[in-house]
């Protein structure tokens, strides 16, 4: 799945959560690895999934 900074701020946060796991998991050793590579700020993402109630644990490198 192609992913842009527009594209991840504007996606439900449930399929984002989803995405943003299988990214986390697959391709990245850390949210802040993956934020550099798709140029956003951590703070953008951390809020969106926090507002679903999900929280960045950086031991698992996830949201939980």
């Amino acid at each position: 799945m192609y992913l842009d900074k527009d594209r991840i701020l504007n996606m439900d946060s449930y399929i984002l959560l989803s995405v943003i796991n299988m990214k986390l998991r697959d391709e990245f050793l850390s949210l802040d690895d993956l934020c550099k590579t798709y140029n956003i700020e951590e703070s953008e993402i951390i809020n969106k999934l926090e507002s679903i109630e999900v929280h960045y644990n950086s031991a698992t490198n996830q949201f939980i």
